[in-house]
């Protein structure tokens, strides 16, 4: 990839929900450049189309019409498996839900992508452990999922947004359930990774999570307004 080509791209993206009287545009021609290693949050209230956006370019839903480049490849028309390979190697994800199995242990939960990806039992236990410990979470490696408090369950979402060694972390409003002790320590380390290279999309009403990003993106009623400089 050239260090000149955005790692992501939109080109006049719209989505719409439903037909005829019924239909609803949830975003309206939305174009945007993000660069390999922004942080970038992506502001607004509820039903601004903010979620929607993020979706779309993360590979987890299709536009209605218009363009999703990432690294320069336009992935809106990509095939299912390509797009699934994308998802599992390249990105990775932290939602306010933490979308993980209760019942099995944290390692358990962090190796999956590796599970899924093909890789061996040795190697998917020794960067698991990796990961965990990068997010100060090794201890707790053998414990069941169920077990955690709040703001270890999202460092365990962490980790296994990490477990690829993705360009790109998306983030849906990642210290939405958290006190703000906790959540600012979530904050830092998503800062950390950030720091080392790798892409931060992030979706939140926090305002002071908005600031430490590099841009700052407000949505309206499915269009970006003007940039204002942080």
């Amino acid at each position: 990839m050239s260090n000149n080509t955005p790692i992501l791209e939109a080109r006049g993206l719209t989505k719409i929900y439903g037909t005829g009287e019924f239909a609803f545009p949830a975003l309206r021609g939305v174009s945007l450049s993000i660069a390999s290693g922004e942080s970038i949050a992506i502001v607004g209230k509820s039903g601004s189309g903010k979620s929607t956006l993020m979706h779309i370019l993360a590979s987890l839903d299709k536009p209605t019409n218009g363009a999703v480049l990432v690294g320069g490849r336009d992935i809106t028309r990509a095939k299912p498996r390509l797009l699934d390979n994308l998802r599992n190697k390249h990105f990775g994800f932290v939602f306010q839900q933490f979308f993980m199995n209760a019942d099995n242990t944290v390692l358990e939960n962090v190796i999956l992508p590796l599970k899924i990806a093909g890789v061996g039992a040795r190697e998917r236990r020794t960067r698991g452990l990796e990961a965990l410990r990068a997010v100060e979470l090794l201890d707790k490696a053998n414990a069941r999922a169920n077990h955690l408090s709040g703001g270890q369950k999202q460092r365990l979402v962490i980790a296994r947004a990490l477990i690829n060694n993705p360009l790109v972390i998306f983030a849906d409003e990642p210290t939405g359930n958290l006190d703000s002790a906790t959540g600012r320590l979530i904050e830092d380390l998503l800062f950390s990774l950030n720091q080392q290279g790798i892409t931060l999309v992030i979706v939140t009403h926090d305002e002071d999570l908005s600031r430490r990003c590099h841009r700052r993106l407000d949505m309206r009623d499915g269009q970006l307004l003007p940039e204002v400089a942080q």
